[in-house]
């Protein structure tokens, strides 16, 4: 059977249509992969576990005690909280935290505090009692009575702490360490300025 001219016409100008399902058969599956790439990193980024924060919220002198009979000593008796903030989805059982303390680069000594837990995302405060005796501070006696005169102690402090954080049957190892040189006053037992740097 003869094929008319208009028929002939129709059938060259008719596109097959599997380029176009494959054109959106590859749009779907590239916006599939991209929000599924997205979707495992936001993942990724919130569940990757992260050090806590720790940070001084108060150093307070409880008593100061000249020893003026040779050799000259001083005792030292403080209190110091530290708050450690959780940012994690995990909670958070930490050891032994550890602080030192030190006069002019002159380390008067270390406590430990007692350990704690931390809910996800929360915060916990853990009081250290320092009480250093006997301490010989004769190079630096000058400055430590300049700095009572004053009423501004400088102090440097380094926190450590140990610890776990826990989600279900996963536990990941983790500790943080902040190093401060904090000024307190001696007037009304409070912190003036601090400057920290976590390591």
């Amino acid at each position: 059977m003869p094929i008319s001219k208009a028929s002939w016409y129709t059938l060259l100008l008719r596109k097959p249509h599997h380029h176009q399902n494959h054109v959106v058969l590859t749009r779907r599956c590239g916006v599939t992969c991209t929000l599924g790439l997205m979707l495992f990193l936001t993942t990724v980024y919130v569940f990757w576990p992260s050090d806590p924060n720790l940070t001084i919220v108060r150093l307070k002198l409880k008593r100061m005690k000249l020893h003026p009979l040779p050799p000259i000593t001083v005792d030292i008796s403080m209190v110091l909280t530290l708050m450690v903030h959780n940012a994690d989805v995990y909670s958070l059982d930490f050891g032994a935290v550890n602080v030192a303390v030190a006069y002019r680069g002159k380390m008067l000594g270390h406590v430990t505090a007692k350990h704690g837990h931390v809910r996800p995302r929360g915060y916990s405060y853990v009081d250290a009692d320092v009480e250093f005796s006997g301490i010989s501070v004769v190079p630096e006696m000058v400055l430590l009575l300049e700095d009572l005169a004053k009423g501004i102690v400088p102090f440097d402090t380094i926190s450590q702490i140990r610890g776990q954080l826990a989600l279900l049957f996963l536990h990941f190892p983790m500790k943080a360490k902040l190093s401060c040189e904090v000024l307190v006053s001696t007037r009304n037992q409070t912190i003036v300025r601090q400057h920290c740097l976590h390591q």
